[in-house]
């Protein structure tokens, strides 16, 4: 398996793992938080697809999905274009109300979609490209591409963790 592969098969896994933790949840179960200030499904399904489009798409020189596409208008939330959750406050969790379960899922698509096709044109030696020099070491490409993947494992896991308890209670 190579970069690309192992790339692919990792976004990929993300990918799924939104699909499964939003299937079969309404705007309540999206919105529902285990206490007043734990973070939702919606919320954590809509930073992680918002990180991960403004990653990738920013070391693609690619418009991110949220604004190419009209998603940003779809979801009506209320922050700037550029807002990707991090920093969120309780009430700023709470405003990402989203009705309908496949806006979350249509929008992880679209991204998974512009990820997989920038990383299918990547090569062994774009990995080791410095992409961000404000960082001590630099950031390569590489590094943003796993940063980017261990940060929405990270929240697809936290919203499948919250899913089981919403549906044991």
């Amino acid at each position: 398996m190579g970069s690309v592969e192992l790339l692919t098969d990792a976004f990929g896994r993300v990918r799924d793992i939104v699909r499964d933790v939003v299937e079969g949840l309404d705007a309540d179960a999206l919105a529902a938080r285990l206490d007043a200030d734990a973070n939702s499904i919606g919320w954590l399904v809509w930073h992680l697809t918002r990180v991960q489009d403004d990653h990738v798409a920013d070391v693609a020189g690619r418009e991110q999905r949220w604004t190419a596409d009209g998603w940003m208008e779809r979801f009506g939330l209320p922050f700037p274009s550029g807002d990707i959750g991090y920093g969120h406050s309780s009430a700023d969790v709470a405003a990402v109300r989203v009705t309908d379960p496949d806006l979350l899922v249509g929008y992880h698509e679209a991204v998974h979609e512009q990820t997989v096709d920038y990383v299918g044109g990547i090569t062994d030696a774009d990995l080791d490209v410095v992409v961000d020099d404000s960082w001590d070491p630099p950031t390569t490409l590489g590094v943003r591409l796993v940063s980017v993947i261990g940060d929405t494992m990270q929240h697809a896991g936290q919203a499948e963790f919250v899913r089981g308890i919403l549906l044991r209670r």
